[in-house]
């Protein structure tokens, strides 16, 4: 398959990396019948542009304004990575007894992770999360009411949002689309960002948890500031150097 023009090997390239998660050099310039120096000019474009992120031998899609991952393609990627994060991120809960749980892939992992063997109240706009604590024992499980979203399965508007500002939580679980040290924490949609912000006013303590891929990323609507996180929670393939800038602001990092 050949790809003429920079803009059409370039479009095809960030459709792939959507599409499964990550792209190797090697494996496209045979796919799109270049020279591997050509495709590494296409990666650095493209992160210049602020649509992938490279890594040694290939690059990773970040996500923008107007790129939202569903829930049914967020759960095949990088899972082994998000199992790590949410088990990591679960052994925070500490002495929390009321705990908010974010939408996404990973918060659904954090949920399954959470010891069964004392009483917890979960809050959470996620329909799959509720799910999965509905029948566990100890577990007080409330779902926050609102529009729901098709693609994530989570609840928003001003149902959601009320319903929450009227709690005070001892820890809330949170995910992001991207988190950068220049715009904090981010997401496309402005009403998850409502949701998401209104729920970071109400704990106490707030838990960051994230693939690598998120960091760097910068989304429309920011929700709130890395210096507002407690800590973040995240793998080893984010680069400690990294990490470190991001401990800078306040959060303890964590690397799994």
């Amino acid at each position: 398959m050949s790809h003429g023009t920079a803009e059409e090997r370039q479009r095809e390239i960030v459709r792939l990396a959507r599409a499964t998660g990550s792209v190797d050099v090697t494996a496209l310039a045979s796919k799109l019948g270049v020279a591997k120096e050509t495709i590494r000019r296409d990666l650095r474009a493209l992160e210049n542009h602020g649509l992938v992120r490279r890594t040694h031998g290939g690059a990773y899609p970040v996500e923008s304004a107007g790129f939202e991952t569903t829930l049914a393609l967020r759960s095949t990627l990088h899972v082994p990575e998000k199992r790590r994060v949410a088990a990591a991120a679960a052994g925070l809960l500490g002495d929390a007894e009321t705990v908010f749980i974010d939408e996404g892939f990973t918060p659904q992992l954090i949920a399954k992770a959470l010891p069964r063997d004392r009483p917890l109240t979960v809050v959470t706009a996620s329909l799959p999360v509720a799910g999965a604590l509905a029948e566990a024992g100890n577990v007080s499980v409330l779902l926050l009411g609102g529009r729901v979203r098709a693609g994530t399965l989570a609840t928003v508007d001003h149902w959601t949002t009320k319903m929450l500002s009227g709690f005070v939580l001892d820890l809330a679980f949170i995910g992001a689309n991207g988190i950068s040290r220049e715009h904090g924490l981010t997401t496309p949609d402005p009403a998850v960002s409502e949701v998401k912000a209104q729920a970071v006013r109400a704990a106490r303590r707030v838990v960051f948890a994230g693939v690598h891929t998120k960091f760097g990323a910068v989304s429309f609507c920011r929700f709130a500031e890395v210096g507002s996180l407690e800590a973040i929670v995240t793998s080893t393939l984010l680069p400690a150097a990294e990490a470190h800038r991001y401990s800078l602001l306040g959060p303890q990092v964590i690397r799994v």
